[in-house]
Protein backbone atom coordinates (compact mmCIF):
# COMPACT_ATOMS: atom_id res chain seq x y z
CA UNK A 1 0.00 0.00 0.00
CA UNK A 2 1.27 3.58 -0.72
CA UNK A 3 2.86 5.44 2.10
CA UNK A 4 2.59 9.23 2.47
CA UNK A 5 6.54 8.60 1.97
CA UNK A 6 6.26 7.02 -1.58
CA UNK A 7 2.89 9.29 -2.47
CA UNK A 8 5.13 12.47 -2.23
CA UNK A 9 7.88 10.96 -4.46
CA UNK A 10 5.34 9.54 -6.56
CA UNK A 11 2.90 13.11 -7.24
CA UNK A 12 6.46 14.89 -8.38
CA UNK A 13 7.29 12.80 -10.72
CA UNK A 14 3.19 12.52 -12.04
CA UNK A 15 3.50 16.51 -12.70
CA UNK A 16 2.83 17.51 -16.08
CA UNK A 17 0.76 15.92 -19.07
CA UNK A 18 -0.54 12.79 -18.31
CA UNK A 19 -0.05 10.28 -21.37
CA UNK A 20 0.28 6.45 -21.29
CA UNK A 21 0.35 4.12 -24.56
CA UNK A 22 -2.12 2.40 -24.71
CA UNK A 23 -2.55 -1.31 -24.56
CA UNK A 24 -5.46 -3.22 -25.78
CA UNK A 25 -7.89 -6.14 -24.30
CA UNK A 26 -8.09 -7.17 -27.86
CA UNK A 27 -4.99 -8.34 -27.79
CA UNK A 28 -5.37 -10.98 -25.16
CA UNK A 29 -7.61 -14.15 -25.10
CA UNK A 30 -11.41 -13.76 -24.29
CA UNK A 31 -10.83 -16.63 -22.26
CA UNK A 32 -7.62 -14.56 -20.29
CA UNK A 33 -8.18 -13.33 -16.99
CA UNK A 34 -9.60 -9.55 -17.08
CA UNK A 35 -7.67 -7.68 -14.45
CA UNK A 36 -10.14 -4.57 -13.12
CA UNK A 37 -9.32 -2.06 -10.62
CA UNK A 38 -11.94 -0.18 -8.66
CA UNK A 39 -11.35 3.64 -8.03
CA UNK A 40 -12.75 4.78 -4.93
CA UNK A 41 -14.91 3.04 -2.44
CA UNK A 42 -16.47 4.81 0.55
CA UNK A 43 -19.33 4.44 -0.78
CA UNK A 44 -21.13 3.45 -3.98
CA UNK A 45 -17.31 1.43 -5.32
CA UNK A 46 -18.15 -0.99 -2.38
CA UNK A 47 -20.57 -2.33 -4.64
CA UNK A 48 -18.40 -2.15 -7.37
CA UNK A 49 -16.46 -4.29 -5.62
CA UNK A 50 -18.53 -6.50 -4.77
CA UNK A 51 -20.39 -6.89 -8.18
CA UNK A 52 -16.72 -7.67 -9.67
CA UNK A 53 -16.09 -10.52 -7.02
CA UNK A 54 -19.55 -12.01 -7.80
CA UNK A 55 -17.98 -12.16 -11.85
CA UNK A 56 -14.87 -14.36 -10.39
CA UNK A 57 -16.30 -17.32 -12.32
CA UNK A 58 -16.26 -14.82 -15.13
CA UNK A 59 -12.48 -14.24 -15.46
CA UNK A 60 -12.76 -11.55 -13.85
CA UNK A 61 -10.01 -10.40 -10.85
CA UNK A 62 -10.02 -7.39 -9.05
CA UNK A 63 -6.16 -6.56 -9.26
CA UNK A 64 -6.29 -3.36 -8.07
CA UNK A 65 -7.38 -0.69 -5.45
CA UNK A 66 -6.95 2.99 -5.43
CA UNK A 67 -8.58 5.70 -2.91
CA UNK A 68 -6.98 8.79 -1.90
CA UNK A 69 -7.73 8.16 1.98
CA UNK A 70 -5.41 6.04 3.05
CA UNK A 71 -7.72 4.53 6.04
CA UNK A 72 -10.62 3.30 3.38
CA UNK A 73 -7.67 1.82 1.09
CA UNK A 74 -5.85 0.21 4.04
CA UNK A 75 -9.27 -1.67 5.54
CA UNK A 76 -10.40 -2.65 1.76
CA UNK A 77 -6.46 -4.00 0.74
CA UNK A 78 -6.64 -6.03 4.72
CA UNK A 79 -10.16 -7.38 3.37
CA UNK A 80 -8.90 -9.29 0.10
CA UNK A 81 -5.56 -10.20 1.90
CA UNK A 82 -7.59 -12.11 4.86
CA UNK A 83 -9.46 -13.47 1.56
CA UNK A 84 -6.03 -14.58 0.78
CA UNK A 85 -6.46 -12.71 -2.57
CA UNK A 86 -3.76 -10.27 -3.75
CA UNK A 87 -4.53 -7.03 -4.85
CA UNK A 88 -2.40 -3.71 -5.19
CA UNK A 89 -3.45 -0.41 -3.34
CA UNK A 90 -3.10 2.97 -4.67
CA UNK A 91 -3.52 6.50 -3.21
CA UNK A 92 -2.52 8.23 -6.77
CA UNK A 93 -4.63 6.78 -9.68
CA UNK A 94 -1.82 8.02 -11.85
CA UNK A 95 0.50 5.44 -10.67
CA UNK A 96 -2.05 3.03 -10.88
CA UNK A 97 -2.98 3.55 -14.62
CA UNK A 98 0.80 3.33 -15.11
CA UNK A 99 0.37 -0.99 -14.27
CA UNK A 100 0.07 -2.42 -17.80
CA UNK A 101 -1.44 -5.25 -16.21
CA UNK A 102 -4.70 -4.15 -15.99
CA UNK A 103 -7.21 -3.92 -18.10
CA UNK A 104 -10.26 -1.92 -16.93
CA UNK A 105 -11.07 0.53 -14.44
CA UNK A 106 -14.37 0.97 -12.40
CA UNK A 107 -14.93 4.56 -11.50
CA UNK A 108 -16.72 5.45 -8.35
CA UNK A 109 -15.28 8.75 -7.04
CA UNK A 110 -16.67 12.08 -6.18
CA UNK A 111 -18.43 13.29 -9.40
CA UNK A 112 -15.67 16.45 -9.92
CA UNK A 113 -13.08 13.50 -10.60
CA UNK A 114 -15.63 11.10 -13.02
CA UNK A 115 -14.45 12.62 -16.41
CA UNK A 116 -10.82 13.50 -15.81
CA UNK A 117 -10.27 9.90 -14.26
CA UNK A 118 -12.08 8.28 -17.52
CA UNK A 119 -9.91 10.23 -19.75
CA UNK A 120 -7.07 9.37 -18.36
CA UNK A 121 -7.99 5.26 -18.32
CA UNK A 122 -9.09 5.70 -21.49
CA UNK A 123 -5.32 7.12 -23.02
CA UNK A 124 -3.78 4.59 -20.86
CA UNK A 125 -5.33 2.05 -22.29
CA UNK A 126 -8.34 0.63 -20.50
CA UNK A 127 -11.72 0.32 -20.50
CA UNK A 128 -13.57 2.30 -18.30
CA UNK A 129 -16.92 1.84 -16.25
CA UNK A 130 -17.10 4.88 -14.82
CA UNK A 131 -20.61 6.34 -12.04
CA UNK A 132 -23.33 8.37 -12.98
CA UNK A 133 -22.73 11.44 -13.12
CA UNK A 134 -20.59 10.85 -15.52
CA UNK A 135 -19.59 14.37 -15.76
CA UNK A 136 -19.76 17.24 -13.55
CA UNK A 137 -19.92 19.56 -15.79
CA UNK A 138 -21.72 19.17 -19.70
CA UNK A 139 -18.43 19.79 -21.56
CA UNK A 140 -16.43 16.92 -19.99
CA UNK A 141 -19.40 14.84 -20.66
CA UNK A 142 -18.78 15.10 -24.56
CA UNK A 143 -14.72 14.26 -24.03
CA UNK A 144 -15.04 11.29 -22.56
CA UNK A 145 -17.39 10.38 -25.38
CA UNK A 146 -15.07 11.63 -27.79
CA UNK A 147 -11.90 10.02 -25.57
CA UNK A 148 -14.21 6.83 -25.84
CA UNK A 149 -14.42 6.90 -29.99
CA UNK A 150 -10.65 8.23 -30.58
CA UNK A 151 -9.34 5.27 -28.85
CA UNK A 152 -11.77 2.54 -29.48
CA UNK A 153 -12.48 2.11 -25.84
CA UNK A 154 -15.43 0.17 -23.69
CA UNK A 155 -17.02 2.66 -21.48
CA UNK A 156 -20.16 1.92 -19.11
CA UNK A 157 -22.37 4.47 -17.57
CA UNK A 158 -23.92 3.28 -13.88
CA UNK A 159 -27.14 3.76 -14.72
CA UNK A 160 -28.14 0.00 -13.61
CA UNK A 161 -31.53 0.62 -15.17
CA UNK A 162 -30.61 0.18 -18.90
CA UNK A 163 -29.87 -3.62 -17.99
CA UNK A 164 -33.57 -4.03 -17.31
CA UNK A 165 -33.37 -5.39 -20.57
CA UNK A 166 -37.19 -7.95 -19.98
CA UNK A 167 -38.40 -4.92 -17.89
CA UNK A 168 -37.77 -1.11 -18.71
CA UNK A 169 -36.07 -1.66 -21.97
CA UNK A 170 -39.33 -3.76 -22.91
CA UNK A 171 -42.05 -0.96 -21.84
CA UNK A 172 -39.83 1.37 -23.85
CA UNK A 173 -39.89 -0.52 -27.04
CA UNK A 174 -43.99 -0.97 -26.39
CA UNK A 175 -44.26 2.73 -25.61
CA UNK A 176 -42.39 3.87 -28.94
CA UNK A 177 -44.05 1.54 -30.95
CA UNK A 178 -46.94 3.22 -30.56
CA UNK A 179 -49.02 0.95 -28.57
CA UNK A 180 -50.19 3.80 -26.09
CA UNK A 181 -50.21 6.56 -28.39
CA UNK A 182 -48.67 9.58 -28.18
CA UNK A 183 -46.46 10.27 -25.48
CA UNK A 184 -47.53 13.60 -23.78
CA UNK A 185 -45.43 14.14 -20.89
CA UNK A 186 -42.28 12.20 -19.24
CA UNK A 187 -41.70 12.60 -15.68
CA UNK A 188 -38.66 11.72 -14.24
CA UNK A 189 -39.34 11.84 -9.78
CA UNK A 190 -36.79 11.87 -7.05
CA UNK A 191 -38.64 12.19 -3.91
CA UNK A 192 -36.01 11.01 -1.67
CA UNK A 193 -35.39 12.32 2.20
CA UNK A 194 -32.55 14.26 2.71
CA UNK A 195 -31.63 15.45 5.95
CA UNK A 196 -29.52 18.67 7.17
CA UNK A 197 -25.73 18.17 6.99
CA UNK A 198 -25.82 20.95 9.40
CA UNK A 199 -23.58 23.74 10.23
CA UNK A 200 -19.54 23.78 10.49
CA UNK A 201 -19.36 26.76 11.92
CA UNK A 202 -16.04 27.79 10.17
CA UNK A 203 -13.14 25.75 8.31
CA UNK A 204 -12.80 22.19 9.51
CA UNK A 205 -9.85 19.78 9.70
CA UNK A 206 -9.31 17.32 6.71
CA UNK A 207 -8.94 13.85 8.11
CA UNK A 208 -5.27 13.04 8.37
CA UNK A 209 -5.57 9.74 6.22
CA UNK A 210 -6.99 11.88 3.06
CA UNK A 211 -4.60 13.48 0.13
CA UNK A 212 -6.82 16.30 -0.31
CA UNK A 213 -4.94 17.85 -3.15
CA UNK A 214 -5.50 15.02 -4.58
CA UNK A 215 -9.25 14.56 -3.35
CA UNK A 216 -9.80 18.27 -4.69
CA UNK A 217 -7.88 16.64 -7.80
CA UNK A 218 -9.40 19.43 -11.04
CA UNK A 219 -11.82 20.74 -8.46
CA UNK A 220 -11.01 23.71 -6.88
CA UNK A 221 -9.02 23.37 -3.70
CA UNK A 222 -10.79 25.00 -1.12
CA UNK A 223 -11.16 24.83 2.62
CA UNK A 224 -13.18 22.43 4.27
CA UNK A 225 -16.05 23.97 5.65
CA UNK A 226 -18.99 21.41 6.24
CA UNK A 227 -18.65 19.06 8.75
CA UNK A 228 -17.78 16.18 6.70
CA UNK A 229 -15.32 15.42 3.81
CA UNK A 230 -17.20 12.26 2.45
CA UNK A 231 -20.66 11.99 0.82
CA UNK A 232 -21.63 15.62 1.79
CA UNK A 233 -20.17 17.05 -0.94
CA UNK A 234 -23.20 15.70 -3.18
CA UNK A 235 -24.62 19.12 -1.80
CA UNK A 236 -22.00 21.55 -2.70
CA UNK A 237 -21.79 22.87 -6.45
CA UNK A 238 -17.63 22.64 -6.87
CA UNK A 239 -17.68 18.90 -6.28
CA UNK A 240 -21.23 17.62 -6.55
CA UNK A 241 -24.78 18.22 -8.95
CA UNK A 242 -27.60 18.07 -5.67
CA UNK A 243 -29.48 15.51 -5.70
CA UNK A 244 -30.46 15.80 -9.48
CA UNK A 245 -27.53 14.90 -10.10
CA UNK A 246 -26.67 12.22 -7.29
CA UNK A 247 -30.00 10.08 -7.37
CA UNK A 248 -31.77 11.71 -9.64
CA UNK A 249 -29.74 10.90 -13.03
CA UNK A 250 -31.35 7.24 -12.92
CA UNK A 251 -34.78 8.52 -13.56
CA UNK A 252 -33.21 11.54 -15.57
CA UNK A 253 -31.99 8.98 -17.77
CA UNK A 254 -35.31 6.68 -17.84
CA UNK A 255 -37.79 9.48 -18.69
CA UNK A 256 -35.24 10.34 -21.61
CA UNK A 257 -34.81 6.85 -22.95
CA UNK A 258 -38.97 6.56 -23.30
CA UNK A 259 -38.90 9.97 -25.28
CA UNK A 260 -35.88 8.54 -27.69
CA UNK A 261 -34.19 11.80 -27.61
CA UNK A 262 -30.54 11.61 -28.24
CA UNK A 263 -29.46 15.46 -27.97
CA UNK A 264 -29.85 18.15 -25.34
CA UNK A 265 -33.50 19.87 -25.05
CA UNK A 266 -34.11 22.79 -27.17
CA UNK A 267 -34.95 24.49 -24.09
CA UNK A 268 -35.01 24.36 -20.40
CA UNK A 269 -35.66 26.29 -17.32
CA UNK A 270 -35.70 25.62 -13.64
CA UNK A 271 -37.31 26.79 -10.01
CA UNK A 272 -36.66 25.54 -6.62
CA UNK A 273 -34.52 26.01 -3.84
CA UNK A 274 -33.10 24.61 -0.01
CA UNK A 275 -35.63 24.53 1.80
CA UNK A 276 -36.86 23.77 4.98
CA UNK A 277 -33.58 23.96 7.34
CA UNK A 278 -30.44 25.67 7.15
CA UNK A 279 -26.81 24.05 6.50
CA UNK A 280 -23.87 24.29 4.97
CA UNK A 281 -25.34 22.78 1.58
CA UNK A 282 -26.00 24.34 -1.51
CA UNK A 283 -27.63 23.25 -4.12
CA UNK A 284 -31.46 22.69 -4.10
CA UNK A 285 -33.84 20.21 -2.21
CA UNK A 286 -36.59 20.89 -3.81
CA UNK A 287 -36.46 21.62 -8.05
CA UNK A 288 -38.30 21.64 -10.57
CA UNK A 289 -36.63 21.41 -14.26
CA UNK A 290 -39.08 21.57 -17.61
CA UNK A 291 -36.95 19.97 -20.78
CA UNK A 292 -39.14 21.81 -23.29
CA UNK A 293 -38.41 18.42 -25.75
CA UNK A 294 -40.82 19.07 -29.33
CA UNK A 295 -42.32 15.54 -28.94
CA UNK A 296 -43.29 15.88 -25.27
CA UNK A 297 -41.97 17.78 -22.30
CA UNK A 298 -39.53 16.16 -19.67
CA UNK A 299 -40.62 17.56 -16.40
CA UNK A 300 -38.30 16.37 -13.26
CA UNK A 301 -39.12 16.88 -9.87
CA UNK A 302 -36.67 16.72 -6.78
CA UNK A 303 -38.24 16.75 -2.87
CA UNK A 304 -36.08 16.10 -0.39
CA UNK A 305 -38.60 16.93 1.97
CA UNK A 306 -40.97 14.67 3.66
CA UNK A 307 -44.77 14.81 3.17
CA UNK A 308 -44.96 17.05 6.01
CA UNK A 309 -43.33 19.02 8.78
CA UNK A 310 -43.93 15.50 11.33
CA UNK A 311 -43.95 13.36 8.65
CA UNK A 312 -42.09 10.35 8.04
CA UNK A 313 -43.13 9.16 4.20
CA UNK A 314 -42.32 10.60 1.08
CA UNK A 315 -44.69 11.82 -1.30
CA UNK A 316 -45.75 9.84 -4.15
CA UNK A 317 -47.59 10.45 -7.58
CA UNK A 318 -49.80 7.18 -7.84
CA UNK A 319 -52.12 6.01 -10.96
CA UNK A 320 -55.44 5.73 -10.11
CA UNK A 321 -58.93 4.69 -11.99
CA UNK A 322 -59.25 8.75 -12.06
CA UNK A 323 -55.50 8.74 -13.34
CA UNK A 324 -52.48 10.07 -12.43
CA UNK A 325 -53.04 11.69 -9.03
CA UNK A 326 -50.89 13.06 -5.91
CA UNK A 327 -51.55 11.14 -3.22
CA UNK A 328 -49.23 11.41 0.37
CA UNK A 329 -50.52 8.46 1.73
CA UNK A 330 -51.57 5.47 -1.04
CA UNK A 331 -53.68 2.86 -0.45
CA UNK A 332 -56.72 1.27 -2.31
CA UNK A 333 -58.57 2.96 -4.59
CA UNK A 334 -61.60 0.76 -4.36
CA UNK A 335 -60.56 -1.10 -7.85
CA UNK A 336 -57.46 -1.92 -9.12
CA UNK A 337 -55.44 -0.73 -6.37
CA UNK A 338 -53.11 1.68 -7.05
CA UNK A 339 -49.30 1.98 -8.42
CA UNK A 340 -47.21 4.94 -8.11
CA UNK A 341 -43.84 6.36 -8.07
CA UNK A 342 -41.67 8.64 -5.58
CA UNK A 343 -38.10 7.66 -6.94
CA UNK A 344 -39.24 6.61 -10.40
CA UNK A 345 -40.72 7.66 -13.88
CA UNK A 346 -44.45 8.53 -14.89
CA UNK A 347 -44.52 8.28 -18.65
CA UNK A 348 -48.41 9.41 -19.97
CA UNK A 349 -49.64 8.95 -23.31
CA UNK A 350 -52.55 9.19 -24.95
CA UNK A 351 -53.90 6.09 -24.20
CA UNK A 352 -52.80 5.16 -21.11
CA UNK A 353 -49.70 5.64 -18.68
CA UNK A 354 -46.86 3.66 -17.59
CA UNK A 355 -45.12 3.81 -13.96
CA UNK A 356 -41.66 2.84 -13.71
CA UNK A 357 -41.53 2.48 -9.92
CA UNK A 358 -37.91 0.73 -9.39
CA UNK A 359 -34.97 -0.48 -11.17
CA UNK A 360 -36.13 -3.30 -13.36
CA UNK A 361 -39.98 -2.95 -13.68
CA UNK A 362 -42.40 -0.99 -15.45
CA UNK A 363 -46.41 -1.02 -15.09
CA UNK A 364 -49.18 0.03 -17.78
CA UNK A 365 -52.44 1.39 -17.07
CA UNK A 366 -54.88 1.82 -19.38
CA UNK A 367 -56.42 5.33 -19.73
CA UNK A 368 -58.91 3.76 -16.94
CA UNK A 369 -56.36 2.83 -14.97
CA UNK A 370 -56.56 -0.68 -15.35
CA UNK A 371 -53.74 -2.87 -15.41
CA UNK A 372 -52.81 -4.24 -18.58
CA UNK A 373 -49.46 -4.88 -18.78
CA UNK A 374 -46.69 -5.44 -16.75
CA UNK A 375 -42.76 -5.80 -17.58
CA UNK A 376 -40.31 -6.83 -14.97
CA UNK A 377 -36.66 -8.14 -15.27
CA UNK A 378 -33.06 -6.99 -14.94
CA UNK A 379 -29.47 -8.24 -15.53
CA UNK A 380 -26.23 -7.73 -14.29
CA UNK A 381 -24.66 -4.24 -15.03
CA UNK A 382 -21.30 -5.43 -14.08
CA UNK A 383 -21.45 -8.35 -16.35
CA UNK A 384 -22.51 -6.71 -18.95
CA UNK A 385 -19.52 -4.28 -19.42
CA UNK A 386 -16.86 -6.89 -19.07
CA UNK A 387 -19.16 -8.75 -22.01
CA UNK A 388 -18.62 -5.73 -23.92
CA UNK A 389 -14.65 -5.66 -22.97
CA UNK A 390 -14.73 -8.98 -24.21
CA UNK A 391 -16.38 -8.81 -27.40
CA UNK A 392 -14.60 -5.14 -28.26
CA UNK A 393 -18.82 -4.29 -29.90
CA UNK A 394 -19.94 -0.55 -28.29
CA UNK A 395 -23.48 -1.99 -28.99
CA UNK A 396 -22.99 -4.69 -26.68
CA UNK A 397 -23.11 -2.29 -23.89
CA UNK A 398 -26.76 -1.77 -21.87
CA UNK A 399 -25.30 1.99 -21.40
CA UNK A 400 -23.02 3.19 -23.70
CA UNK A 401 -20.91 6.43 -22.70
CA UNK A 402 -22.81 8.48 -25.09
CA UNK A 403 -26.46 7.53 -23.09
CA UNK A 404 -24.80 8.81 -19.84
CA UNK A 405 -23.20 11.77 -21.20
CA UNK A 406 -26.67 12.75 -22.82
CA UNK A 407 -28.67 12.14 -19.23
CA UNK A 408 -25.85 13.64 -16.95
CA UNK A 409 -25.57 16.63 -19.08
CA UNK A 410 -29.86 17.25 -18.90
CA UNK A 411 -29.07 17.33 -14.70
CA UNK A 412 -25.96 20.05 -15.49
CA UNK A 413 -28.31 22.38 -17.75
CA UNK A 414 -31.44 22.40 -15.55
CA UNK A 415 -29.42 23.25 -12.50
CA UNK A 416 -27.33 25.68 -14.55
CA UNK A 417 -30.79 27.92 -15.30
CA UNK A 418 -31.76 27.49 -11.57
CA UNK A 419 -27.68 28.91 -10.17
CA UNK A 420 -28.68 31.94 -12.69
CA UNK A 421 -32.35 32.60 -10.95
CA UNK A 422 -33.02 35.10 -9.21
CA UNK A 423 -35.69 34.33 -5.85
CA UNK A 424 -39.20 35.14 -6.82
CA UNK A 425 -42.99 35.53 -4.82
CA UNK A 426 -44.75 32.30 -5.95
CA UNK A 427 -47.84 34.78 -8.02
CA UNK A 428 -44.44 36.15 -9.87
CA UNK A 429 -42.83 32.59 -10.84
CA UNK A 430 -46.37 31.10 -11.54
CA UNK A 431 -46.86 34.40 -14.26
CA UNK A 432 -43.34 33.62 -15.54
CA UNK A 433 -43.94 29.55 -16.40
CA UNK A 434 -47.88 29.80 -17.08
CA UNK A 435 -47.07 29.15 -20.58
CA UNK A 436 -45.72 25.87 -19.88
CA UNK A 437 -49.19 24.65 -18.49
CA UNK A 438 -47.69 20.78 -17.37
CA UNK A 439 -45.03 22.60 -15.58
CA UNK A 440 -47.43 25.13 -13.99
CA UNK A 441 -49.33 21.95 -12.40
CA UNK A 442 -45.78 20.72 -10.89
CA UNK A 443 -45.25 24.36 -9.67
CA UNK A 444 -48.32 23.79 -7.09
CA UNK A 445 -48.04 20.92 -5.94
CA UNK A 446 -44.42 22.27 -5.28
CA UNK A 447 -46.45 24.96 -3.09
CA UNK A 448 -48.88 22.72 -1.24
CA UNK A 449 -45.82 20.12 -0.86
CA UNK A 450 -43.44 23.41 1.17
CA UNK A 451 -46.61 24.55 2.81
CA UNK A 452 -47.01 21.03 4.72
CA UNK A 453 -43.55 20.99 5.33
CA UNK A 454 -44.56 24.68 6.90
CA UNK A 455 -41.83 26.49 4.76
CA UNK A 456 -43.21 30.32 4.08
CA UNK A 457 -42.70 31.31 0.51
CA UNK A 458 -43.31 34.81 1.01
CA UNK A 459 -40.08 35.14 3.49
CA UNK A 460 -38.33 32.20 1.90
CA UNK A 461 -38.47 32.79 -1.52
CA UNK A 462 -37.88 30.77 -3.96
CA UNK A 463 -35.44 30.94 -7.04
CA UNK A 464 -36.59 30.87 -10.44
CA UNK A 465 -34.22 30.65 -13.34
CA UNK A 466 -34.37 31.94 -17.09
CA UNK A 467 -35.97 29.80 -19.96
CA UNK A 468 -32.51 28.66 -21.50
CA UNK A 469 -31.98 28.17 -25.16
CA UNK A 470 -29.77 25.32 -26.54
CA UNK A 471 -28.23 24.21 -30.22
CA UNK A 472 -28.49 20.52 -29.27
CA UNK A 473 -25.79 19.96 -32.16
CA UNK A 474 -23.47 21.65 -30.91
CA UNK A 475 -24.27 21.41 -27.10
CA UNK A 476 -24.24 25.41 -26.33
CA UNK A 477 -26.63 27.37 -25.42
CA UNK A 478 -27.89 30.52 -27.73
CA UNK A 479 -27.43 33.79 -26.82
CA UNK A 480 -26.50 33.64 -22.90
CA UNK A 481 -23.77 33.82 -22.36
CA UNK A 482 -23.69 33.60 -18.79
CA UNK A 483 -24.69 30.17 -19.20
CA UNK A 484 -22.71 28.84 -22.06
CA UNK A 485 -19.48 29.66 -19.16
CA UNK A 486 -21.32 27.02 -16.60
CA UNK A 487 -20.99 24.46 -19.20
CA UNK A 488 -17.23 23.98 -18.43
CA UNK A 489 -15.32 23.76 -15.17
CA UNK A 490 -12.13 25.89 -14.82
CA UNK A 491 -9.73 23.35 -13.95
CA UNK A 492 -6.57 22.76 -11.56
CA UNK A 493 -3.32 21.51 -12.74
CA UNK A 494 -2.26 19.45 -13.36
CA UNK A 495 -5.62 17.71 -12.84
CA UNK A 496 -7.09 19.42 -16.57
CA UNK A 497 -9.53 17.51 -18.38
CA UNK A 498 -7.67 17.37 -21.72
CA UNK A 499 -9.16 19.89 -24.68
CA UNK A 500 -8.00 16.83 -27.56
CA UNK A 501 -8.17 13.61 -25.52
Amino acid sequence: MTNRRTFLKQSAASTGVFYIAKTSWAQKSPGDTMNVAVIGFGGRGKSHISGYKGLKNEGVRIAALCDVDSKVLGKEVDAFDKDKQKVTGYTDLRKLLENKDIDAVSIATPNHWHALASIWAIQAGKDVYVEKPVSHCVWEGRQIVNAARKYSKIVQTGTQSRSSRKGIAEAVKYVQEGNLGKILLSRGLCYKRRASIGKAEGEQPVPESVEYDLWCGPGPKLPLTRKKLHYDWHWTWAYGNGDLGNQGIHQMDIARWFLGEMELSPSVWSVGGRLGYEDDGETANTQIIYHGYEKAPLIFEVRGLAESKEGKNMDKLMQTSQGVKFQPNPGKDGKEGVTGAGVGVIVECEGGTVVVPNYSGAVVFDKDGKEVKKFEGSEDHFKNFINACRSRRVEDLNADILEGHLSSALCHTGNISYRLGAKEAPDAILEKIKGDKLGAESFERMKEHLAKNEVDLSKDKLTIGPVLKMNGKTERFIDHEAANAMLKDKYREPFVVPEIA
